[in-house]
């Protein structure tokens, strides 16, 4: 997770809280909200890729932090 010295989350930053329950086998994490893929993926994405997976998990209420 990316904090800047200001306290604030990164809009890049993963949204891991290292609860992860896709390696279970569930579709979408109960602990961070994404997909499968998007766990998989996440070091592949590019940053708007990533900023418009934690404005969705934000809006959705997922976003823990």
């Amino acid at each position: 997770m990316s904090i800047s010295t200001k306290g604030k989350r990164s809009p890049t930053a993963s949204p891991c809280i290292g609860t992860c329950s896709t390696v279970l086998g569930d579709e979408v994490c109960r602990g961070c909200g994404r997909t499968f893929d998007e766990v998989l993926n996440w070091h592949n994405f590019s940053d708007n890729e990533k900023k418009a997976v934690n404005f969705r998990l934000k809006m959705e209420g997922k976003l823990k932090f």
